[in-house]
């Protein structure tokens, strides 16, 4: 583990996003010199004042810069040793000029274990193995973005890590993944399929904490981080009948065929996506291999993730 005064210099593009705030706090409380890339209006836009303060308290650097702009993504990257993107969907293509700009920065370089590894890129991703899910449309076109982003990272020949953290607990568990309500059912649940695929849940502080514990670690090297803690696997027929003896009272369960499912699916990337996770249990169907992947809370035993059950407490 890196000391404080050798910890990489991490550059966010997107971090003022939804997964991307949580994994900017993580690194600048872990002591990891903090960059941002961000247009001048976002430093002075009344939407993002609440973000731009809390970055500044946390001591996070501001690059002014804009992924359309090849000279200042190029500057940016002279200026740190790791590049994380959490760019929403709609720029997932652009991340090829990324690509582009750590290769002419040129300061793409590996040491020797137990060493430093200078300019790894952690492309978007954060959610399902994109490589290994079972998806129909509109999601599998989405996935497939990624899937070429990830081909484009190896034939570049730059140092990666992929993190795939499975579910958002704020998108899954606030609502128990209900069409409408804010809030876990109290009467009716709807379940997709048959209920027992799994799935697995994570809080987004949690996914911010491993993705910057994995930055200087030579073992996550040009592999996938799985974040799959064993307290956070459920199937959705556990998940109810966990919040069920949280609140005292049974719902009632209204199953969805899949065949009626795949129906739902028909424009609906929300609902191609949960046919994918809470149908087919995209997360959970395949063993992580040595070869390719490792689990972050095997590898990170010392962080306390904050499970399903504790998770669900607050909305009782």
């Amino acid at each position: 583990m890196a000391s404080t005064s050798t910890k990489s210099r991490i550059l966010f593009i997107g971090g003022t996003g939804y997964i991307g705030k949580f994994i900017v706090e993580a690194s600048a409380k872990s002591g990891h010199p903090t960059y941002a890339l961000v247009r001048k209006s976002t430093l002075t836009s009344p939407r993002r004042s609440r973000i731009v303060h809390s970055f500044k308290s946390l001591g996070v650097n501001f690059l002014i810069g804009d992924l359309h702009d090849h000279g200042s993504l190029v500057n940016a990257m002279k200026q740190v040793d790791v590049v994380i993107s959490t760019v929403g969907h709609g720029m997932l293509t652009d991340q090829v000029k990324i690509i582009a700009a750590i290769k002419e920065a040129g300061n793409v370089k590996m040491l020797d274990f137990p060493f430093l590894l200078f300019q790894r890129f952690f492309p978007s991703e954060f959610g399902n193995d994109v490589d290994r899910v079972e998806a129909v449309e509109p999601a599998k076109s989405a996935y497939d973005v990624k899937v070429r982003m990830r081909r484009a990272v190896e034939a570049a020949g730059i140092p990666f890590t992929y993190v795939s953290c499975n579910s958002f607990a704020g998108y899954f568990l606030s609502n128990l993944a209900q069409p409408s309500g804010d809030v876990p059912p109290r009467d009716r649940v709807i379940i997709l399929g048959d209920g027992n695929a799994k799935a697995i849940y994570n809080r987004e502080d949690d996914i911010g904490t491993y993705t910057i514990r994995a930055v200087d670690d030579p073992r996550t090297l040009n592999k996938l981080v799985y974040i799959r803690p064993p307290k956070n696997i459920y199937s959705f027929n556990d998940l109810v009948g966990l919040w069920e003896r949280k609140i005292g009272k049974t719902l009632e369960r209204v199953y969805i065929p899949e065949e009626q499912v795949l129906k739902l699916t028909r424009g609906d990337v929300m609902m191609a996506l949960n046919h994918s996770i809470l149908v087919k249990g995209c997360q959970t169907s395949f063993e992580i291999e040595e070869s390719f992947g490792v689990e972050a809370s095997e590898l990170y035993p010392d962080v306390k993730y904050t499970t399903v059950d504790e998770y669900l407490d607050q909305f009782v």
